[in-house]
């Protein structure tokens, strides 16, 4: 058997030896798997490798730890006070030397004004939340190659279709600050509050995925207490974000999306580029040897924890797969899911990582479309977004920002997830489970230093999505609940004034909702795949909201709460039915969590669409803008062309086409090319990880530069001390052609 030399980067371990029969038995499997690029002979089979010291990881003795228990504190606490002071200075500056005055509507929309790149940039950050870079690759460590993609893809086409959402608002309702001020013109009180309830619940679920992810990646690599973690983790994200609002959010998440890009892209080179192994059998470290049936074998004295090539990578995953199934001290031998997934096979007929026939991995994938549904229709987070861009960029971000977020659990995912796997790496399906796969690979394969930046990543990730989840609800709760029901005629200090309260507040109850879910032993993968079951049943009544006049508030109403009672109903009694049981555990399983995300979406559907051709509504579009009024007397002139009528109709157009085009191309055309492979053939693996690598890259460069080239006036008048002239301004409402109450 040949196996071709190579400089694969490495971390060495530990010393390395093989039985004669173990070695027998690897060899006879590389023969018939046919690996021509990869050593088996090069991994000690027997003993997966550990990712952190043997001894304590708490608070009380963090000798196994990752790092230090201070170095956790300096993450979590030190990069909140830079941001805070960071970000501020930027507001401060922009202020001073961009022509932008504070007020209620600035801090709550940013001026609506902000340009294509920035508008994607925030997309992809506030998309980033902790389960991208953690649950990817828990999926791609369970399922293979199906993973990643369904991830990326199933939490990508939201973005992509709600670009359409996003110029309807432009077009129908321009003055709005919320999705709830529409929900209240159109459909009245009790809609109002039942879609207050749906908002209230996404913007939770949201919050506690951020903080469960971060505080058990805190706890499990600094020992910090997880529940010490969970409130520690919003402090830095409540100071800048009451300092500046909404642009200093969207500022900060510029500065993470970059930060998280760098990262990417390190870690997918790494993974796949990187050479430094020994080039020849015989020479330091390769001084061993091992004689099986009278041949002698070299092996290196020292395990090389690291890949290289996309070649290294499939076969390392053949040969893992093929494997006896063995789970003992954090092994993850044999076929993905441990077998039980009956789609993906090999030639052998057992299941494969490198197939997307996976019947979990579909699952996934299922589950993951209708939840993520909810959390991009439903979290004001994201109409925010809309709101703030200027007409001509909403569109142009949010299909740039899909396609760049794509390629982050993508891209991370197929390196660092499959690696978990490849390599060996010591790690349980609970702990899989906590998110801890990133960094694991990233520690064996890079050192302490790549698990430290994994997690720097992350807290990242937490923050920014942290930050636009706490603007949100202060936003929510200022003009839906407070300026509505407490304080109509609040002046805009007196809606600041409340927005920064409510910031305060709620970063200190996502705390308390963390620790709740801590002690009732509830991770973030469960968490993930549940939201869809609450919130599904929203997403068609919101869309329809801004998109047909048919629907009446009866519809809508109905849709929302009886979606959610069947879909709460289908979940318990598939969990049942299935394992004889209902606990935490079977309600998590795949089969139930998918039962009730289906049975949320479509009763909804079926139930709006009944409503819709019985009882329409036929609503009179022009009622947003005669009803929904500016706080403040003074808003950013909006150029007259972008507010047209031919303008917003060419926008609508364009992104329906793209938008929708590329949807269907992830969704069916890409998963439906792949299955006359079965298990992809190298030449094709190759090309997919090619893929991920090319799209990382091209990805980072536009989410990084294209937000600098739009505001190079601004930083030029920074880099000079030349101030920009303020903005004009106008008290007359924003100029737009009359809608007619029957346009689509």
């Amino acid at each position: 058997m040949l196996f071709r030399s190579r400089r694969i980067a490495m971390v060495y371990t530990k010393a390395l030896s093989h039985t004669e029969a173990d070695a027998r038995s690897y060899l006879a499997l590389a023969e018939s798997l046919r690996l021509t690029d990869f050593n088996p002979l090069t991994v000690d089979w027997q003993n997966p490798v550990p990712w952190y010291e043997d001894g304590g990881c708490e608070m009380s003795d963090s000798s196994g730890c990752l790092m230090p228990l201070s170095a956790g504190f300096g993450i979590v606490l030190g990069f909140g006070a830079f941001f805070s002071v960071f970000t501020t200075l930027l507001v401060k500056l922009e202020s001073a030397f961009g022509g932008v005055t504070m007020t209620s509507e600035h801090f709550n929309t940013a001026g609506r004004d902000v340009k294509t790149g920035l508008t994607a940039s925030v997309i992809v950050s506030q998309w980033t939340w902790a389960a991208t870079l953690l649950q990817s690759s828990n999926v791609a460590w369970q399922y293979g190659i199906s993973g990643p993609f369904w991830y990326a893809a199933g939490a990508s086409i939201q973005v992509l279709l709600f670009g359409v959402l996003a110029i309807e608002v432009k077009r129908k309702a321009p003055t709005c600050h919320t999705f709830l001020e529409m929900v209240k013109v159109r459909w009245g009180k009790p809609a109002h509050f039942t879609f207050i309830f749906f908002a209230f619940c996404t913007n939770i679920l949201v919050t506690s995925m951020l903080i469960l992810g971060g505080a058990d990646c805190m706890s499990a690599t600094s020992g910090m207490d997880t529940v010490l973690a969970g409130f520690l983790i919003p402090i830095g994200v409540i100071a800048y974000t009451v300092a500046g609002g909404l642009k200093a959010t969207f500022l900060a998440s510029y500065v993470h999306t970059s930060i998280i890009f760098a990262g990417l892209v390190t870690f997918v080179t790494y993974t796949y580029g990187v050479n430094r192994c020994p080039t020849e059998f015989g020479t330091n470290p390769w001084t061993s040897s091992i004689t099986v049936d009278g041949v002698a074998h070299s092996i290196p004295d020292e395990q090389c924890n690291n890949i290289g090539s996309a070649s290294v990578m499939y076969e390392r995953l053949m040969f893992v797969s093929a494997l006896p199934v063995n789970t003992a001290n954090g092994t993850h031998h044999g076929p993905p899911v441990l077998g039980t997934d009956s789609l993906n096979h090999n030639g052998a007929g057992a299941p494969s990582y490198l197939t997307m026939l996976s019947a979990k991995g579909l699952m996934f994938g299922i589950i993951n479309v209708v939840g993520n549904f909810g959390t991009v229709f439903v979290d004001q987070s994201y109409w925010q977004s809309a709101i703030a861009a200027s007409p001509a960029a909403s569109h142009k971000g949010y299909l740039m920002g899909g396609l760049v977020w794509f390629t982050i659990p993508f891209a991370l995912a197929t390196s660092l997830g499959l690696a978990g796997n490849a390599l060996n790496v010591r790690l349980t399906g609970a702990e899989a489970g906590r998110g801890l796969v990133p960094p694991a690979a990233a520690t064996v394969m890079i050192g302490n230093g790549g698990g430290v930046f994994m997690i720097m990543m992350l807290f990242m990730a937490i923050t920014s999505t942290g930050s636009a989840e706490c603007i949100a609800v202060s936003s929510l709760v200022a003009y839906d609940i407070y300026r509505e029901y407490i304080n109509p005629n609040a002046t805009g200090k007196d809606i600041l004034r409340v927005s920064r309260i409510v910031i305060v507040v709620w970063g200190l109850f996502s705390g308390c909702i963390s620790a709740i879910l801590l002690a009732c032993d509830i991770g973030l993968g469960w968490v993930y795949n549940f939201m869809g079951i609450i919130i599904g049943s929203a997403v068609f009544p919101v869309a329809m909201l801004i998109l047909d006049n048919r629907l009446p508030a009866v519809g809508a109403i109905t849709a929302a709460f009886t979606g959610m009672i069947c879909a709460i109903i289908a979940w318990i009694v598939v969990a049942d039915a299935e394992y004889k049981s209902v606990s935490v555990d079977t309600l998590g399983t795949e089969e139930a969590q998918l039962a009730g995300n289906v049975t949320a979406i479509f009763s909804s559907v079926i139930i709006c669409v009944f409503f819709m051709l019985t009882k329409p509504q036929n609503f009179d579009w022009g009622e947003f803008k005669e009803k929904i009024k500016l706080i403040d007397d003074q808003v950013v002139d909006i150029p007259s062309w972008e507010m047209s009528d031919e303008f917003l109709d060419k926008a609508k157009a364009w992104i329906i086409k793209y938008g929708v085009n590329i949807s269907l191309v992830l969704i069916f055309a890409w998963p439906m090319a792949t299955i006359p492979f079965g298990v992809l053939p190298k030449a094709v693996y190759n090309l997919w990880a090619a893929l991920a690598f090319m799209w990382g890259w091209v990805a980072a460069i536009a989410i990084i530069g294209l937000p600098i080239y739009e505001n190079r006036a601004t930083f030029v008048a920074v880099m000079t001390c030349n101030p920009i002239a303020k903005k004009e301004t106008k008290t007359a409402e924003v100029e737009a052609a009359p809608i007619s109450a029957t346009s689509a």
